[in-house]
C-alpha cells in the first residue's frame, strides 16, 4: 500500500473497509508506518474498534495514544479542537499521524450532519499542518449516502490497499454549507424566554437551570446553564442585542435552543482554538465542550444554535480526548 505520507504535508484519506480483517490491516499498517518514522500517533476510534486496534498493536502500544471516539468525539463539534488539534499542539514541529473515526453505525440521524460537516472542515482546519489523518468507513454497514459523502470530504481514498484520488472531493466550506440545514421547529409546548440586555443573563441562567434540573443531574444542569449563558452573551457582543431561548425534552434528550440575529460567517467558528495568549474567542469552544451535541443553522440575518444533553446512559460529562 502506498503510505499516506507520500502526499506532501497534509494528507486526509478515507479507509474503506468491509470487515474486521480489512479494518485491522488498514489501520495497523498506517500506525506501524508512522511509528517506524518516529511520528507521534493518535488512534481515536469508537469502542470495539479501539479494542481491535489496540490488541493488534500490542507490541508498539507504548508509542501510540488511544482514545475512544464515542466518548472524546461524542459531540462532533469537539473533535477538531479538542482531539485532533490538541494532539498536534502537543507535538510542535513534528509531523503527526492520526486515525479518527467520527462516523460509525451507532451515529444517529440527528448527529450525522454535524459529523459530515466536521469531516469536510478537517481539510480547512489542517491545511497548514504537517499531519496525516486516516478516517475509516465501514462500507458494509453504513448507508450508501454516508459512503458517498466520504468521497466528497476526503481528497484521497484507500480501498483494498490501493490509494486513489477522489474524483468527488469538493471544497470543504461548500460541503459543510450543504449541511447547514434548517432545524425543525420546537414543539408547541416548549418553554421560551426572550432576553434583550446584559442584565437579563441572570434570568437566562435561572430559566435554563429551572427547566433542566428536572431531567439532568446537577453537574449536567450546570453544564447546560453555562453553555446557554455563553451563547446569550455572544448575542450581546455580536448582534443587535436581542435573542430568544427555548427549552424542551424529546425522548432521551433535553434540548436548549438559542436564536438571535447574528450570522456565523466563518464555518470554522468554534473549531479552532484561539492562541494561548488570547483571552477571548472560547465561547463556542466551551459550548461544544459542555454539550453532547450542538446543531447550528445560520443565515445572513439569523442564527439558531441547538444544545443537546442526553439523558440516562448516553449522557457524558467533560470527556478527556487522550486516555
Amino acid at each position: 500500500m502506498t503510505g499516506p505520507r507520500s502526499v506532501p504535508r497534509f494528507d486526509h484519506p478515507a479507509l474503506l473497509y468491509r470487515n474486521e480483517h480489512e479494518y485491522v490491516a488498514g489501520t495497523t499498517a498506517f500506525v506501524r508506518s508512522a511509528v517506524a518514522d518516529g511520528e507521534p500517533v493518535l488512534v481515536a476510534v469508537p469502542g470495539t474498534n479501539l479494542d481491535l486496534v489496540r490488541e493488534a498493536l500490542a507490541d508498539v502500544a507504548d508509542r501510540v495514544v488511544f482514545a475512544d471516539m464515542a466518548v472524546a468525539g461524542r459531540n462532533p463539534g469537539r473533535i477538531i479542537p479538542r482531539v485532533l488539534l490538541t494532539f498536534a499542539a502537543d507535538h510542535p514541529g513534528r509531523r503527526v499521524s492520526i486515525i479518527g473515526e467520527p462516523i460509525w453505525q451507532g451515529r444517529t440521524a440527528l448527529e450525522y450532519p454535524a459529523c459530515v460537516a466536521h469531516e469536510a472542515l478537517i481539510n480547512a482546519a489542517f491545511a497548514d499542518h504537517d499531519a496525516a489523518i486516516l478516517c475509516p468507513y465501514d462500507i458494509e454497514r453504513l448507508p450508501p449516502p454516508m459512503v458517498e459523502d466520504a468521497w466528497r470530504t476526503h481528497p484521497t481514498m484507500i480501498d483494498a490497499g490501493a490509494l486513489y484520488i477522489s474524483d468527488r472531493y469538493a471544497d470543504p466550506f461548500e460541503t459543510a454549507s450543504s449541511f447547514n440545514h434548517e432545524l425543525p421547529p420546537p414543539p408547541p409546548d416548549a418553554e421560551t424566554l426572550a432576553y434583550g440586555e446584559y442584565s437579563t443573563l441572570a434570568a437566562v441562567r435561572c430559566f435554563v437551570r429551572r427547566h433542566a434540573a428536572a431531567s439532568l443531574s446537577p453537574e449536567a444542569t450546570e453544564d447546560l446553564v453555562l453553555a446557554a449563558n455563553e451563547l446569550a452573551a455572544n448575542t450581546f457582543e455580536h448582534t443587535r442585542g436581542r435573542g430568544r431561548i427555548t427549552i424542551w425534552t424529546e425522548p432521551g434528550v433535553l434540548i436548549c435552543q438559542v436564536d438571535d440575529t447574528g450570522h456565523l460567517a466563518n464555518p470554522l467558528a468554534g473549531r479552532l482554538l484561539p492562541p494561548p495568549d488570547h483571552p477571548r474567542g472560547y465561547g463556542l469552544i466551551l459550548t461544544n465542550d459542555l454539550c453532547d451535541l450542538v446543531r447550528t443553522h445560520t443565515t445572513p440575518t439569523t442564527t439558531t444554535i441547538r444544545l443537546h444533553k442526553y439523558l440516562g446512559t448516553r449522557a457524558l460529562h467533560h470527556p478527556k480526548a487522550h486516555q
